[in-house]
């Protein structure tokens, strides 16, 4: 508990920066593409005209199977809620303990 009061402000910082950095790393990683690169762009191209030289058309819209279940899909759409909740509360939790650390602490006697 010594420990603790005598370096408690150090603490709380370290602890404000490392929940800081980590949520933000976090949300950008997580954080979708908005686009494409002009790479993907064109491997898609040549993609589709190679199907198109090996007689597909891919103008033609053919019935597929989906590929997730209602419910599968369901399940990633809250998890991803629930993680950017999580990241939300870590980069509240962060701030406050970066807050507090620079509160003036009056000394009792």
């Amino acid at each position: 508990m010594e420990f603790f009061k005598k370096y408690q402000t150090i603490i709380f910082r370290s602890l404000g920066v490392l929940l800081l950095i980590v949520s933000i790393a976090a949300f950008f990683w997580t954080a979708p593409k908005k686009g494409f690169t002009e790479n993907e762009i064109a491997a898609a191209n040549v993609a589709r005209m190679e199907a198109r030289m090996a007689g597909q058309n891919s103008g033609v819209a053919q019935k597929e199977k989906p590929k997730h279940s209602p419910f599968l899909k369901t399940y990633k759409d809250t998890q991803a809620k629930q993680l950017r909740y999580a990241l939300i509360v870590m980069m509240i939790a962060g701030i406050g303990f970066l807050g507090y650390s620079f509160l003036s602490k009056k000394e009792e006697q």
